[in-house]
């Protein structure tokens, strides 16, 4: 664990900071352009994973492993997502054979 930390601490914090925020703008980006419900579900996750990266630099750099922690109920949480996304899109594609989500607005009544 030691070799992780002090790899992590040799990279400035920046870069860190530099990355997770394009992995998030590419997120936001791919939810509010795209129309492929799993494309969007993808999207989700990636916003969560710049934030998982985020919250795990900060904690490294912090020496505290109370980030590291959040990290793990983030992906947990992610993964229920996941599994309600996905059984959500079935649903969907199983009534409608298309998985684009502009479909939602008509399934309103």
């Amino acid at each position: 664990m030691e070799n992780v930390n002090s790899f992590i601490q040799s990279v400035p914090l920046d870069y860190f900071i530099i990355l997770s925020t394009i992995l998030f703008c590419l997120g936001v980006v791919g939810v509010l352009v795209r129309k492929n419900a799993i494309v969007i579900l993808g999207c989700v996750e990636l916003m969560l994973n710049s934030v998982n990266l985020m919250l795990a630099a900060f904690s490294s750099y912090k020496g505290d492993g109370n980030g590291q922690i959040l990290v793990f109920f983030i992906m947990v949480v992610a993964a229920a997502e996941v599994a309600v996304g996905l059984a959500i899109i079935a649903m969907l594609f199983r009534n409608t054979k298309s998985v684009d989500i502009s479909i939602f607005n008509k399934l309103r009544g």
